[in-house]
């Protein structure tokens, strides 16, 4: 049966496949959870001989009942667990049968218009108290405490503001690790701090691309080496943007 002839019964089940894929995939979520997550979601609306092919940048996804298979585009990536745990419960329900497609579909369309499961401010007042624990962690005086923690807010703040004004990643997170390394030289002229190398290191902390280097580990172990790679080759991009930066500030300083 051609895809262009399907009804919106049978139209729903594949529109909640997709979309749950999407949500997921956008919010941080591994390759092989957003598949597996898909494959059950299928099974539990009737989709037989479902099949999906999900990379960083798209899904593909098919099952008998269509002649073709649909592509959807991701275009923008973060991280929020909290979407990705909600979609988990969704598609649980459903194997469960305490959903119908329409409902799911309805729960689904919500969390993606939803915004972040925390604010802007509470993000950055918590990359900031992270920045300044992760300054005495790697044995920085307490004198480093309170200008890494005025570094990293500041440096995350740039970061989130960036991303909004300029789609390149890569210049986001430049210009942030960059502004994070002026910051310190100026509090350390200004008398606060001892060690800048530590305010620097503890600052970055919190724009180190971490899930993105466990999720693409995950991904080839798991044998999906396309999406692995691509993981693997966007997070060394991103240390890459980092560490240019500092190295940028420690020229001109």
């Amino acid at each position: 049966m051609e895809e262009s002839a399907l009804g919106p019964e049978e139209q729903e089940p594949i529109e909640v496949c997709l979309m749950a894929g999407k949500i997921m995939l956008q919010s941080g979520a591994e390759t092989y959870r957003v598949e597996d997550t898909m494959t059950r979601i299928a099974e539990a609306l009737g989709l037989s001989g479902s099949h999906s092919y999900v990379t960083p940048t798209g899904i593909m996804f098919q099952s008998d009942n269509m002649r073709w298979a649909k592509l959807v585009r991701i275009m923008e990536r973060t991280t929020d667990l909290q979407k990705v745990a909600e979609v988990n419960d969704i598609s649980r329900k459903l194997a469960n049968r305490d959903l119908t497609a329409a409902e799911a579909r309805n729960r689904l369309a919500a969390i993606e218009s939803s915004g972040h499961a925390y604010a802007v401010p509470l993000r950055i007042g918590a990359a900031a108290i992270a920045s300044g624990c992760f300054t005495l962690m790697f044995q920085g005086g307490f004198s480093d405490f309170l200008p890494g923690i005025v570094c990293g807010g500041l440096g995350f703040s740039a970061l989130i503001l960036l991303h909004r004004l300029v789609k390149v990643k890569f210049f986001a997170e430049f210009t942030a690790s960059f502004l994070i390394g002026i910051f310190a030289y100026l509090l350390l002229r200004a008398g606060l701090g001892a060690d800048p190398g530590k305010i620097i290191i503890g600052s970055v902390m919190p724009l180190v691309p971490g899930l993105l280097i466990t999720n693409a580990v995950r991904d080839l172990m798991a044998g999906h080496l396309v999406s692995g790679l691509s993981r693997g080759a966007e997070a060394f991009l991103t240390a890459f943007a980092i560490g240019a930066g500092i190295a940028v500030v420690f020229t001109i300083l």
